[in-house]
């Protein structure tokens, strides 16, 4: 790092961040094993200059390269696409939502619904809400924690947000059809929102849209009055399963050194 650097750029995320930081602030990616080394120049400090052969530069270049890589999405893009491809199969067929996964209430054991009905949708109009929350801020959880973390999360958040709704379905005695993502679309903004409120706090200019996270929060909690088939109480429980997922993912990559 020359002495006139003011910053640096994560080869993950491209985000612009301080070069005195080990991590990057926004996605976590690890910049380096420890900060420079600083000494007393005049009435101020700065980075001592380090000195490093060629082949140790370019060890560390292909290990940069190959982070990023890892850090690379599955997770989001393959539940965006899952779903995508079940509506187009629906499009064609002529097939009811039931018959590709919807969740039935009363269930009668088709305790595999649970798991399938996020992923169904009943028109073009609810999945594109769904997908750009899921790109907004499942990708962004996705850098953080990793695309089977990432995958883990959003299954939770469905499955447990649909399995909220048929017990309230159940208890009020009603026979319904619930499917959509709107559990895991809330349950990826309620995690990201955990994770990046921490990696805010107490750190300078590393504020985020509160605005845009209630707007989209809204948005999603709105659907089951445009769409038949959204459930207000799988976008209730996914958002509170993702919540807690993130706050304790928060804690737990504080305490790693």
């Amino acid at each position: 790092m020359s002495e006139t650097e003011l910053s640096v750029i994560c080869k993950n995320c491209g985000s612009e961040v301080s070069p005195y930081v080990t991590e990057c602030p926004y996605c976590g990616a690890r910049l380096r094993k420890r900060a420079p080394k600083l000494e007393r120049r005049g009435d101020g400090l700065e980075p001592k200059p380090r000195r490093g052969s060629p082949g140790r530069f370019l060890r560390l270049k292909l290990r940069a390269r190959t982070g990023a890589h890892a850090h690379r999405p599955y997770a989001t893009p393959a539940a965006i696409l899952g779903s995508v491809a079940l509506l187009l199969v629906e499009q064609a067929s002529d097939a009811s939502p039931a018959s590709l996964g919807a969740l039935t209430v009363p269930v009668h054991g088709e305790w595999w619904r649970f798991l399938t009905a996020p992923f169904v949708y009943v028109d073009v109009g609810y999945l594109f809400v769904v997908a750009v929350g899921l790109a907004i801020f499942g990708l962004g959880v996705e850098r953080r924690l990793g695309s089977a973390a990432t995958a883990v999360l959003l299954l939770a958040c469905g499955a447990l947000g649909m399995l909220a709704a048929s017990a309230i379905a159940n208890a009020q005695g009603e026979i319904v059809v619930i499917a959509g993502g709107n559990g895991m679309a809330l349950g990826a903004v309620a995690a990201w929102f955990a994770l990046r409120r921490a990696e805010a706090h107490g750190a300078v200019d590393q504020d985020y849209d509160r605005v845009g996270v209630a707007v989209a929060t809204g948005v999603l909690l709105a659907l089951p009055i445009f769409e038949s088939t959204a459930d207000v109480f799988a976008g209730l429980a996914g958002g509170a399963v993702g919540g807690l997922a993130g706050l304790a993912a928060s804690v737990l990559r504080h305490d790693v050194p």
